[in-house]
């Protein structure tokens, strides 16, 4: 039970300083390579977020627990918009002015209720993962295109800004950081997912919940350090950006990897709960993020109140099924 705490422990600890090493590597060789500020926003950056969950995803999977894996994607989910947009509004509320997230809001609710229609029958099959990937890849060239053509979008020059800060990199040392970024990632994953499991079976308690909290809270540091970062220096629309990114990236890439290794079936509750949770609170990030009235979406501090309180709401439930007493 020690080792296995210290390797949860540790396992978060690099994994979280490998995801920085990995994204700084990926950020620089694409500078040298000429692509646009956006595209790396989208792309890379968003891809170098969502790396934790996508290599803890598959690993659960090659590990045949696959309830680790799904409760690690919709885990985060919920943890990025609840906690990170909830933590990160509190901090100083988010104005999103950018077209291209006003664009990618609405596919995000549209993947989301995608993903839960598959879910639906309780199974995740190969079948149903490809379908994800082939979203994911089609989701991916549209990005790419659509970043080509845009100029003076706020979230493009704030990412442009961002990018400034991150000292240049030759293409060796880029390269270098993105390998040792990638083993270390890899190699954090596997001890995180063994230790969890073995705390999982410790306790008694389903792969499921532990996906659903410990995994999905750690492979989610990187999306909050990176958010609570962008509100500090007021560059809003990168951490609505960060978000919407990272929850595309889990919802399709991740869960479509993890089924693709080990199709897996999931028990109603993660329909009936937990994606609902999902679809909920990524409506009300469409709603608030569109704005639909005013001139631009805004989540206040009193929405990131309200976001925080969902939170320990559904992880109160979840306890109290993980500990088998109930509230009055």
């Amino acid at each position: 039970m020690v080792l296995a705490s210290f390797a949860v422990l540790i396992g978060l600890i690099i994994l979280v300083w490998s995801a920085d090493i990995f994204i700084e590597g990926a950020a620089g060789l694409a500078q040298a390579l000429g692509m646009s500020p956006l595209l790396i926003g989208i792309i890379i950056i968003g891809f170098g977020t969502s790396a934790p969950e996508l290599l803890v995803s598959a690993i659960s999977s090659l590990n045949h627990a696959p309830a680790v894996a799904l409760g690690n994607a919709y885990g985060s989910d919920i943890t990025n918009i609840a906690l990170i947009l909830g933590v990160t509004a509190f901090i100083k509320p988010i104005a999103v002015n950018s077209n291209v997230l006003k664009t990618e809001l609405p596919i995000l609710l549209g993947v989301t209720l995608i993903s839960a229609y598959l879910l639906s029958d309780h199974l995740i099959s190969r079948a149903d993962s490809g379908l994800l990937l082939g979203i994911f890849t089609l989701y991916m060239a549209w990005s790419i295109w659509k970043g080509t053509r845009t100029k003076q979008d706020p979230f493009a020059l704030d990412m442009q800004e961002e990018l400034a800060e991150i000292p240049r990199l030759s293409t060796k040392k880029a390269s270098l950081y993105m390998l040792i970024g990638l083993i270390l990632l890899m190699a954090s994953s596997q001890a995180l997912v063994w230790g969890a499991t073995e705390i999982a079976q410790y306790f008694g308690v389903s792969d499921l919940i532990i996906g659903l909290t410990i995994v999905a809270i750690g492979t989610s540091l990187p999306e909050l350090a990176t958010s609570i970062m962008a509100a500090k220096k007021g560059e809003t629309d990168l951490a609505v950006g960060n978000i919407i990114g990272s929850n595309i990236f889990n919802t399709l890439p991740v869960v479509g990897i993890a089924g693709i290794i080990t199709p897996f079936h999931a028990g109603p509750e993660v329909f009936y709960r937990d994606m609902m949770v999902i679809i909920a609170l990524t409506t009300s990030l469409f709603v608030l993020g569109y704005g639909f009235n005013k001139k631009q979406g805004m989540i206040s501090r009193f929405d990131g109140f309200l976001l925080l309180l969902a939170y320990l709401g559904y992880n109160a439930f979840l306890l109290k099924d993980l500990f088998h007493f109930s509230f009055l």
